[in-house]
């Protein structure tokens, strides 16, 4: 029993600093074609509209361990505008966050014979719902700070983006968690927590025309309240094979910077893919390289994917912009 008590402590530490970090959780999602998750300014980016579906399982070994599913859609409304949304399930143990996103880009496209030089904005509004589950909790002494009841609570939170795309390269900047605010479980209170976070990725794409192409990426992290910088340095891979087959590989490794942290995060994520026609499918695993880990397991991740409403492609851009049908 009080082993189990254990594990939910830590399942709550844990799911305390994915709070922190936001309302929605930031792992690697967005190498597998599906930016928009990070970046609002992604809706509709490309020549088709996407819908994506992920599940995510990390420390298989530990009962309750952490998992997240994502359903998401965006796609153009016009010729500049775009708009999406998410839909998301985040369980961490006995506490729980769904949420619903909804998102507006606006594209500007000033390249010429449909060469793309493109600044695009977006705005994002999410909803939460988070829950715990105190009706499991025992202890051989009685706490009477336990309800032995589901509480829950919902705050909004807002994300600012803008992207620009030139050519193969291109840059994404968003600011995440503007209202920085949140509810107390405990008391239904707002709390001013200073969540916000900023998100820098830029990458290019080489082999334009060619059966083997490559795209490095870097995306950096910086958590205001904190100071705390974190980087994703990537490479992904594609091969076109006939008949509208291509596969694909990338290599993701994220290194964190904290002062007075007694061990900085380090991960190495490698991710498999394969792309038929208008479907996509892949597989995303997570290993910790600290010394200081939970579970040896690693994090599991399947996405699945289609895109539909799809126009001609233009004469340059990373396959994020233009997916080849």
């Amino acid at each position: 029993m009080l082993r189990r008590n254990s594990l939910y402590l830590i399942l709550f530490f844990v799911f305390n600093i994915t709070i922190a970090q936001g309302t929605f959780p930031i792992y690697s999602d967005y190498l597998s074609d599906n930016v928009f998750l990070v970046h609002p300014s992604a809706a509709g980016i490309g020549n088709c509209a996407k819908l994506r579906l992920t599940h995510r399982q990390q420390w298989n070994e530990i009962s309750n361990g952490p998992s997240l599913q994502t359903l998401s859609f965006h796609s153009r409304i016009g010729e500049q505008a775009a708009a999406g949304g998410i839909l998301f399930n985040d369980k961490n143990g006995f506490h729980a966050q769904k949420g619903v996103a909804g998102s507006y880009a606006y594209h500007l496209n000033s390249g010429i014979d449909d060469t793309l030089n493109q600044l695009s904005f977006g705005l994002s509004f999410t909803y939460v719902l988070n829950t715990i589950d105190q009706s499991s909790f025992t202890s051989p002494i009685p706490d009477p700070s336990n309800s032995q009841l589901v509480e829950s609570t919902n705050y909004f939170n807002a994300d600012f983006s803008t992207a620009y795309h030139f050519m193969d390269s291109y840059a994404y900047l968003t600011v995440k968690n503007l209202l920085l605010s949140t509810k107390n479980l405990e008391n239904s209170t707002f709390k001013s927590l200073n969540l916000r976070r900023y998100l820098l990725t830029v990458g290019y794409y080489f082999g334009r025309g060619h059966s083997l192409q490559f795209e490095p990426s870097i995306m950096t992290q910086l958590l205001e309240k904190t100071g705390e910088i974190s980087v994703d340095f990537n490479l992904k891979a594609y091969k076109n094979i006939a008949n509208g087959k291509q596969v694909w590989a990338a290599l993701s490794y994220r290194q964190s910077f904290e002062e007075n942290a007694i061990e900085n995060l380090k991960q190495l994520t490698p991710i498999v893919g394969f792309n038929y026609k208008r479907y996509m499918v892949s597989y995303t695993y997570t290993s910790q390289l600290n010394e200081i880990v939970l579970d040896n397991s690693g994090f599991h991740q399947f996405t699945l994917g289609v895109n539909v409403f799809c126009k001609s492609q233009r004469a340059s851009g990373c396959p994020n912009v233009n997916f080849i049908f």
